[in-house]
């Protein structure tokens, strides 16, 4: 995918402006450049603005649209696997850099239970890279919606909290080492 290929949107399309976190309505015919694609959403630079589109619009880019999910009676039967959990938490992207929240160390917690009527219960505590970050519920909403899709998962809580408050030294070796923060 070349960014400095314009795309025009071939219908209206939802979107969040980047880092204010408000939504707004891209209209078709709009040119936008990608900026970032990463686990499933892109970020578009639209008259020198940046926007999140969520990986269910990408069809309005011409992209491939985000694979389905399962629905809620085959999430609870499928058989689980907490590393499942923490690939989907991998495919999660702040929209401004190009990590994911994993590697960010925007995840402080990750707790799985069994729940006695079947299914597992995920817990989930992150943070974001700067508190007044407009984006956040945006996160959130993103690792809710992917860890609901896990099979086995039958719930889902995500808290943000800002307690430690997050650093650069809380990223993964290699997200520093290629981010040159050494």
């Amino acid at each position: 995918m070349d960014i400095n290929e314009p795309i025009t949107l071939t219908r209206d399309c939802d979107a969040v402006l980047i880092p204010m976190g408000d939504p707004l309505t891209l209209p078709k015919g709009t040119t936008v450049y990608i900026t970032q694609a990463l686990g499933g959403s892109c970020t578009v630079n639209v008259n020198g603005n940046l926007a999140r589109i969520a990986a269910d619009d990408r069809d309005a880019l011409g992209l491939d649209p985000h694979e389905p999910v399962l629905g809620p009676e085959a999430q609870a039967s499928a058989e689980f696997d907490e590393d499942r959990v923490w690939d989907e938490l991998r495919t999660c992207y702040d929209p401004e850099i190009p990590f994911n929240i994993v590697d960010l160390g925007l995840i402080y917690d990750c707790h799985c239970a069994p729940l006695p009527e079947g299914g597992q219960r995920v817990d989930v505590r992150m943070t974001l890279t700067a508190p007044g970050c407009g984006m956040g519920q945006v996160l959130v909403d993103d690792v809710r919606g992917k860890l609901e899709r896990v099979p086995g998962v039958a719930e889902v809580d995500v808290a943000l909290v800002f307690d430690p408050p997050w650093n650069y030294n809380m990223m993964s070796e290699a997200a520093r080492l290629e981010a040159g923060m050494y």
